[in-house]
Order: C-alpha cells, then structure tokens, then sequence
C-alpha cells in the first residue's frame, strides 16, 4: 500500500491578499512563496470565515463557521478534545506536528495535535481561578483595550520601525523548531528511530506579519520610500466600518501623519519578506533530509487580513476585501496542474479537502466543502458562496462577485458589487438592481442565524 502524502502547511497571521507578488503586488519581495505558488493552485477569492485571529483559526480546525463551533469572539476556544482536522488526520493514520502560533485559549492545547513545538501554549486564567483582573478572554478589541493588554491603532502606528520584535523572536523559535522536528522525523543519524514511513502533517504556523509594525531595519529601509498609501483614505459612511476598532478613524494628513503611515507599511512589508526567507528555511530543511517536496501537499494561507489604513482605518474585523480577504495556494503537482481559481471559497473549506486529498474518512456536521474538484477543474456542482462571522453579530455572505453584510446590532446592510465596484466604495442595499436578491441574502443569513430587523 503505498503511503499517504506528507502535507506541509504554511501559515502567517493578518496576511493581506494583495500583499505578494503571486498576487500581483509589484513592491513586496516573495520569492519563496512566488516560486510555490507557481506550481500551485491558487484561489483568488478566498475568505475567512471570521476576520479575527482566534476564531478563524478555530474555525479553521473545525471545518465550521464560527457561530456552528461556538466560537465567535476573541478569548474563546474550541470544546477539549474536539473533532479537529488535526485529530481526524491522526485517526487516519498521520503523525501531526504543529510549530508556531495556534491560538488556543481553552485547557486543551492540543486539539488533535500529537507534537507541539514553540508553540503559543496560553490557556486563560479562568479555567483556574474566578474574579482574576487579566481579562486575556474579553470579547473585544475595546476590552483589550481596557485592560491595558492592547494599545489603540494609532499608538501601534506610531510606534513603527525598525527593530526585533517579542513577534520576531517567537517567529524565529518556531522555524528553528520546526527544522529540528524535521530532522527527527527524517534522518535522527544518532538514535536512528526516524520515522519517515510515517506520514507526516507538519504545519508553521508564524505570527508575522501581523503588528507591531516592527521589523528588520535593512528591509524596513529597502520598503520605507517604495510603499504607496491605498488610493482610498475617506471613511466610509458605516458606524461599524467607518472607524478602527479601538479608535476613530486616522486619515492621513488629518488624524495622523502620512509618513507614520508609510512606515507601519514598509515595516508590514519588510515582515511579509521575512516570513518568506523563513517558509523557505522549512522547504529547505525538508530538501536536506531527502524529501521530493513535489510529492508532497502544501498550503499556504493566512488566517485574515489587514486594512493597512486603507478607508482610514487598520488591522481586521471588517468585511472589506483588504481585511477578510486572503491569499490561498494548495500545490500538489503529481496530482494537479496549477491553476487559479476565482470561485468562492472559504478557509474553513480545508478540512474537507485534506480529507478528500488523503483519503480519510470525514465527520459530519461540517461546513467545510472539499475544494479538490475545484482543482481538478470541475466546478460544476461549486456553490459559489463564502461566509464571515464576527462578534456574534455582524455577517457576510457573498454570492459570485456580490458581498452581502448583516450588522444585528442595529439592523444595518451593506451590498457591494465588486464586478461594478472593486473598490467597496458604494453601498448599493437601496440600487433597484438588487431589489429581488435581498430577500434571498436575507433567508440565508437567518438559516445561519442572524436575523435582520428593521432598523429603527
């Protein structure tokens, strides 16, 4: 019987879509994921299924939304011992090793993993004590906010610069991590109880390029008079999306200068150089070992994206393409040609399609589709749909190049149209064009459970 594929996941933190050169940025350098995704398949309109760290992670490893696994705030986590990818890989015979961020907050830190290496292990206080001041499970960016553990965006900004990050260093020890499990698993020239008969899902998980928006100084300087302020810098007229989530809006020029901003972007793109040198080492280190790397399954992704000032605001939650958004590459090349796919997808799509690509048995009661007859090029029977969650109260559904949003707090809509509209300028909820489909948006949010109420 021959031996399932070896998988290797590649994966950053707040990685912007169109931040790579496979995505056509002309300023970043990649290389590395350049040279992969070449031979890859690559979905270009894939999307988080919450655009916030922790439940989109977790949503990641349930194959589910996040109000079906219960997570949907920040500080939340996943049940102990739940049916994670993770788990049902090693049911299906995998070894699994994870090196690098996971974000778990809950008691089990595992979730299916059977190796954790420098990993972000960080379980909230409250599964110990009660009345404990750290509020490390607020449910908000205002509640960080409030209890001290995280700075508003415009201090994060003006702090930008050059330097070595606490980011850096966890970053650092999670590929060194990941290169001595490596050799472990594959060679182990002193003990000689490699296990390379095993198959292996060896997942990098970094916290680059995500803030602070410190970096390398060399590259933090190559960046600093190349990057370009997004064209669209006016808030929009939302009282969710037209502000930071801890702050007012900071347009440049007004609430705050422009060459701050430049530097919290050429050091976001220094960081996205960063983490390409460092996947490679990984790559690298596999090759060393003897691994044909063209046999094996990897992905790269992100878990969401980042405004980087563009509508005046930063970092995530929002429901624009710049925050929700994010890059997807699946290579496979003894399987499947590369290609790029611009069907809806969403993250939480992967668990099916590790599944379907390792021939192991798939647990019910998920959301996930398997995206493997997207890469063979059959798209036939694909809902081209994607869904994202946040809070508990706000939810997006887009259908083709239409994007539907739901804010429950107060009964708001936004519609976009990115075929008429690529730049998310105009909300068309009232344009006569849409009039039939809103019904239908609406039926579909209230069988995920939002309901929209007239707003008052």
């Amino acid at each position: 019987m021959n031996k399932k594929p070896n998988i290797l996941f590649l994966m950053s933190d707040e990685h912007r879509f169109d931040v790579s050169g496979f995505t056509g940025n002309p300023v970043v350098r990649t290389p590395f994921l350049d040279r992969l995704a070449k031979d890859a398949v690559i979905f270009t309109n894939a999307y988080t299924p919450s655009p916030v760290c922790i439940p989109a992670r977790q949503c990641i490893a349930a194959g589910q939304f996040p109000r079906t696994c219960g997570v949907e705030n920040y500080g939340q986590d996943l049940p102990p011992n739940y049916q994670t990818f993770a788990k049902t890989l090693v049911q299906g015979g995998y070894k699994t090793a994870a090196a690098g961020k996971l974000h778990h907050f809950g008691i089990d830190q595992m979730q299916g993993w059977l190796y954790r290496i420098a990993g972000d292990c960080e379980v909230s206080s409250k599964h110990y004590a009660q009345g404990c001041n750290r509020s490390a499970t607020s449910d908000n960016a205002s509640g960080l906010l409030e209890s001290g553990i995280k700075w508003d965006d415009k201090k994060e900004i003006l702090r930008a610069g050059p330097g070595h990050s606490a980011y850096a260093r966890r970053d650092e020890l999670a590929v060194q991590g990941a290169k001595n499990f490596i050799y472990e698993h594959f060679i182990d020239s002193y003990y000689d109880r490699a296990t390379p008969y095993v198959p292996l899902m060896l997942y990098v998980g970094l916290l680059n390029p995500h803030y602070p928006y410190i970096a390398e100084e060399n590259l933090f300087n190559y960046y600093l008079n190349r990057v370009e302020l997004y064209k669209n810098q006016e808030p929009f007229n939302h009282p969710f999306l037209g502000r930071c989530s801890n702050c007012g809006p900071l347009r440049p020029g007004i609430d705050i200068d422009k060459r701050d901003v430049k530097r919290a972007m050429a050091a976001y793109y220094a960081n996205i150089e960063t983490i390409d040198k460092q996947f490679e080492q990984v790559f690298k280190a596999l090759e060393e070992a003897g691994e044909d790397l063209d046999e094996w399954i990897i992905i790269y992704t992100t878990d969401h994206g980042e405004m980087l000032g563009e509508y005046a605001i930063w970092e995530k939650q929002r429901f624009f393409e710049g925050s929700v958004k994010v890059p997807l590459f699946i290579r496979y090349p003894k399987k499947y040609e590369p290609k790029k796919v611009d069907k809806n997808v969403n993250l939480a799509d992967l668990f099916a399609t590790l599944c379907e690509l390792t021939k192991t048995p798939l647990p019910d009661h998920l959301d996930s589709r398997s995206l493997v007859p997207l890469m063979a090029g059959d798209d036939s029977d694909w809902m081209d749909e994607s869904i994202s969650q946040w809070g508990g109260r706000n939810l997006m559904i887009k259908w083709g190049a239409v994007k539907y949003q739901l804010y429950t707090d107060d009964g708001s809509e936004v519609l976009f149209d990115l075929d008429t509209d690529p730049s998310e300028s105009s909300n068309l909820i009232h344009h006569e064009k849409y009039k039939a489909l809103l019904p239908k948006f609406r039926e579909r949010a209230e069988a995920l459970g939002f309901r929209y109420k007239t707003c008052n």
